[in-house]
């Protein structure tokens, strides 16, 4: 037996199967809620658990030193990983493949410090905040894939109440995805982390 067994929610709450999809089905909010929690679960299933990877640990929300979803070494070297989603009812069919949209924010307003010492209130995240992201985009096709991309090769906030030396260092809070893949993104992660420590490399 595990030292902490993963307790049954269904049957400490007596809850079957069919009445936990009519209460997530009664509350829409609770749907977008456990989704993002499922994808987290996913991503680490799928990609974060192989021998490459090493120490990964998902820091607390409230800790402010790691603004990451997942923390892990590869290689030697500290990644962060943050995890988005597709907004769902913006995904359309876009000849064999599809379009959508993907928030890259914080929930809220935060003061960020800039590296050029200035101070901005703002929920775009920042450029460099993170390594490397991975979106979620099961709502193209209903198939559990991945997106990613590095931080460096994301676009920068184009807002016009930012001034354009703000705009350097923040990320737009929505982006644009199609499937098939195209740059920046890349359907693996490992291709994009040795060119991520080739670049630290040089510094």
């Amino acid at each position: 037996m595990p030292d902490n067994p993963i307790p049954d929610l269904l049957g400490a709450w007596s809850l079957t199967r069919d009445e936990l999809s009519e209460i997530v089905a009664e509350n829409p909010s609770m749907r977008g809620l456990m989704f993002g929690f499922v994808a987290e679960y996913k991503v680490k299933k799928l990609w974060l658990l192989r021998p490459e990877i090493s120490n990964l640990v998902r820091p607390r929300s409230h800790d402010r030193k790691q603004k990451c979803d997942f923390a892990f070494d590869y290689k030697g070297q500290s990644i962060k990983l943050e995890v988005k989603c597709l907004d769902t009812p913006k995904v359309k069919r876009a000849g064999d493949g599809y379009e959508g949209t993907f928030q890259c924010n914080a929930s809220d307003k935060t003061e960020v410090l800039l590296p050029n010492g200035e101070i901005v209130q703002t929920n775009c995240l920042l450029v460099g905040g993170f390594d490397l992201l991975a979106v979620c985009l099961y709502a193209f096709g209903n198939v559990w894939r991945f997106a990613f991309a590095l931080n460096d090769d994301l676009p920068r906030s184009t807002w016009k109440g930012y001034t354009p030396e703000q705009q350097k260092h923040l990320l737009p809070s929505s982006m644009k995805i199609s499937w098939p893949l195209r740059p920046p993104f890349a359907d693996e992660p490992f291709a994009l982390l040795d060119r991520l420590l080739a670049q630290r490399a040089r510094v």
